[in-house]
């Protein structure tokens, strides 16, 4: 019952399109079937004069053999000719038009489509990302109210509540910096900053969240950087919420940390299903998420790797995903560094 109004909403969003097709490509028709029947109208107004002045013509000179009668002749053909190319190529020029109009219409109508249809999908998610950790939290708060539970039995609440609210946070941090970023309503403040301090706070935050989790870290140390720490930390956060995500649960997360002369690269390794080759730019894309099933029954926005996108061309930084043998994928994130 739960879902009546979103399949609803997904209904109505489906037939409002399909309408708008339908309109779009009965009137594509109907201007092309005017068109033609214009030019036939034309041409055949064209032959109609063509006849009539060679019946002037031979009312007005009554021997064809002579040179005023051919030369008259002449140009009542070449007349002839001039309309009909003319008529063609107006046509042909008219036909081009419409054509490449309706094609831009058609991709701004599908682009705009595809849009809504993307905004749907994400304010169904955040409505469900955000419902499930407050009804988990309030429920975990209810039951620490209502029963005299034991010390331990307190404190494994106490710590799922605080995860719930982590998620809760890092969900809503995603959201407005994504909103802040692009519409420029957030002032980068970069300082100089050590990454490899920001990078292992970070993958201790997530071994005390996730005890279960499997954590290595190769980090090397004196990692000196410009940038803005709280959209760094957005941005390892993402990499390494990800690689949880789409990780079996025995699978490692492994973070490195490379100093190079001119660059640092911060990379982050899972062992889940891997990303299919076609779907590797499109990834970065806002609301965009992987069509695989296997991968959207995952809990997701769509906004977490398009945040990571943003936040490394804002640091002067390029983000890359590759295969990882014998599976799953590799994020790499390159800042380069002025000498």
């Amino acid at each position: 019952m739960k879902k009546q109004p979103v399949n609803n909403m997904e209904q109505k969003l489906k037939r409002s399109s399909g309408k708008t097709r339908i309109i779009f490509y009965l009137l594509v028709v109907y201007i092309l079937a005017a068109l033609v029947w214009l030019f036939i109208l034309l041409e055949l107004q064209n032959r109609e004069l063509h006849k009539a002045r060679i019946e002037h013509l031979n009312t007005a000179v009554k021997d064809v053999h002579t040179a005023e009668y051919k030369a008259r002749l002449a140009k009542i053909e070449a007349a002839y000719r001039r309309n009909h190319f003319k008529y063609a190529g107006e046509g042909t020029v008219f036909l081009g038009l419409i054509l490449w109009g309706a094609l831009f219409v058609y991709r701004y109508i599908t682009q705009q489509s595809k849009l809504q249809q993307q905004q749907q999908n994400f304010t169904m998610a955040v409505t469900h990302e955000l419902k499930t950790p407050i009804a988990v939290a309030r429920l975990n708060l209810e039951t620490l109210l209502k029963r005299n539970l034991d010390e331990e039995k307190r404190r494994k609440l106490i710590l799922m509540t605080l995860e719930e609210t982590a998620r809760l946070n890092f969900l809503t941090n995603n959201i407005l910096i994504s909103s802040q970023l692009e519409g420029h309503n957030h002032k980068i403040n970069k300082e100089d900053l050590d990454l490899s301090d920001l990078l292992t706070d970070r993958v201790e935050e997530f071994e005390k969240r996730f005890p279960d989790r499997a954590f290595q870290k190769q980090i090397e140390e004196d990692a000196d950087i410009n940038g803005d720490p709280l959209l760094l930390q957005i941005l390892v956060n993402n990499l390494i919420e990800n690689a949880i995500k789409y990780s079996p649960k025995e699978g490692p997360i492994r973070v490195t940390l490379t100093k190079q002369s001119q660059s640092v690269i911060v990379s982050v390794t899972d062992e889940g299903p891997g990303i299919p080759e076609e779907e590797k730019r499109k990834i970065f894309t806002k609301f965009y998420r992987i069509g695989n099933e296997a991968t959207r029954k995952k809990q997701g926005t769509g906004l977490g790797l398009y945040l990571c996108d943003k936040i490394a061309k804002d640091h002067n930084a390029d983000i890359s995903v590759t295969n990882h043998e014998p599976n799953g994928s590799t994020f790499a994130v390159k800042f380069h560094i002025s000498s």
